[in-house]
């Protein structure tokens, strides 16, 4: 047993630095929808082979439905992996510090985009509250993005590609978000007068709410999530 305490006290140390987990790899356990009515039970999030898996293929008339968790956060470091196929066009994201509107049927708050069929977006900043509605990394007028105003420098596996599965990293403290793809930096947000503005202090985002998976509207998407931890930062 002394000879293998060096290496289990060593992977206990890796697993503790990542944080806590927020999918049990089998369950939607501490997750739930939030969608307009008419799209809440159409079973778009389901668990598939170990990981959160969003499946609109063939089924596009469909409103923004969000995976949310029930927990909120303020700062944090959250980490998971993402795989996206080449035939699926759709957009996905992760929110932070958002909340939904019921009465509205809206997920104020600001995303990470997801999108393998623009890869060079991944990363980025989407604000998706309401009197924003626009790219905040880079910082830009609306919601269209050109690949010259993408990353310069990003990796993006399909899942046909080795493993097939993406690292992506989020920091959020204070009014600062950072993130990474496959360990490349891709944002390094300075959010202050913006996360923290009228529109925000309004909706209570931008600083501290829920995280939450994104199926864009109308969109054919087949995406999966997995190994999701999160480290709230003191």
């Amino acid at each position: 047993m002394r000879v293998f305490l060096p290496l289990l006290l060593i992977a206990a140390g890796q697993a503790a630095d990542r944080g806590v987990p927020l999918f049990d790899g089998k369950t939607l356990k501490g997750w739930h929808v939030s969608a307009k009515p008419a799209d809440r039970d159409k079973g778009f999030w389901r668990v598939e082979d170990g990981a959160i898996t969003c499946d609109s293929r063939g089924r596009k008339d469909h409103d923004y439905v969000w995976l949310v968790g029930d927990k909120e956060y303020g700062d944090f470091d959250l980490t998971l992996k993402v795989r996206g196929f080449r035939e699926s066009a759709g957009n996905s994201g992760v929110q932070v510090r958002s909340r939904y509107d019921e009465a509205a049927g809206w997920l104020d708050g600001p995303q990470i985009d997801v999108h393998p069929s623009g890869p060079w977006r991944t990363g980025w900043i989407y604000d998706e509250t309401r009197g924003t509605r626009r790219w905040i990394q880079p910082s830009l007028p609306d919601s269209k993005m050109e690949p010259a105003q993408g990353s310069k420098q990003w990796k993006w596996k399909y899942s046909d590609e080795g493993d097939g599965w993406n690292d992506l990293r989020i920091v959020c403290r204070g009014t600062a978000v950072k993130t990474w793809l496959n360990g490349n930096p891709v944002a390094d947000l300075n959010g202050d007068g913006l996360l923290n503005d009228e529109s925000h202090r309004a909706r209570n985002v931008g600083l501290r709410g829920f995280i939450a998976l994104q199926l864009h509207v109308k969109d054919d998407l087949y995406i999966q999530y997995k190994d999701i931890f999160i480290r709230e930062l003191r």
